[in-house]
């Protein structure tokens, strides 16, 4: 009898990236180009799911080392929230957080069914923007302040942390994301990301800034000493327009 296998390869530059399994720990490795053989694979949600992770795991360090949010509960949040990068607002509008649009927000939009019906989403240029986004929408928002008070390595706090906080609806939302962690080991994702993130390190790097009448992005550049692109970047400004009320995303130098 022959046995097939399948080795789902995800390139990177010159190099492919692959999690192989095993009942420990997965582990990361790099292995040679392989060539693409054209065939049409269909992947089942066990596949599905790693090839999400390979994609996004590396992402998902960074901004734990950046802004101290466990990778395992951002990438839990995504693989629920966008349905392993399959979900309609990942595919079109690379959301993969479910964030809405809110007050602040100047960036495209996509509109979706959710709690209502015809829902405003954010729209990302690429699925990295909207992991960033994540990050920043926790980081800067006071009502998930408490969220950095916890230890970064207690999963389940963060989980019911996020549902107390009203990222979702859904009462089982801490259940979903603590059976993802475990099920899929997500916490070698934190691992991986440990040695730069120290349990002094939560100082929010963030705040919010509201336009008032007479300002410009000009003048809150000067304000607060930094680069006018950089507050657009940030804040996704289109055509360098802002408006009063508006709140902007401002690094705190």
């Amino acid at each position: 009898m022959i046995f097939y296998s399948i080795i789902l390869i995800f390139q990177i530059g010159c190099k492919a990236l692959i999690f192989k399994s095993s009942k420990k720990e997965k582990k990361i490795e790099v292995v040679s180009e392989k060539v693409n053989t054209g065939k049409t694979v269909i992947l089942s949600n066990d596949q599905k799911i790693e090839k999400y992770l390979s994609k996004f795991g590396p992402i998902a360090i960074e901004e734990m080392k950046k802004y101290k949010i466990p990778a395992s509960i951002t990438l839990a949040q995504g693989l629920l929230e966008s349905g392993y990068g399959e979900g309609r607002l990942a595919v079109k509008g690379n959301n993969h957080f479910g964030i809405k649009c809110h007050k602040e927000w100047s960036g495209k939009k996509i509109y979706h069914d959710d709690d209502k019906k015809g829902e405003c989403f954010r729209k990302y240029k690429d699925p990295k923007e909207s992991y960033r986004d994540h990050s920043l929408f926790l980081t800067i928002r006071p009502r998930y302040a408490f969220l950095f008070d916890y230890n970064i390595k207690n999963y389940k706090q963060w989980a019911y942390g996020l549902k107390k906080a009203g990222y979702a609806t859904d009462k089982k939302y801490p259940l979903k994301l603590i059976n993802l962690i475990e099920r899929l080991n997500l916490k070698r994702f934190d691992r991986h990301a440990k040695n730069s993130v120290t349990k002094n390190s939560n100082k929010r790097e963030l705040f919010f800034y509201r336009v008032s009448k007479g300002d410009t992005l000009f003048s809150i550049s000067k304000k607060f000493n930094i680069e006018i692109k950089t507050i657009v970047k940030m804040n996704q400004i289109n055509d360098n327009k802002i408006y009063i009320g508006q709140e902007l995303i401002i690094p705190n130098k």
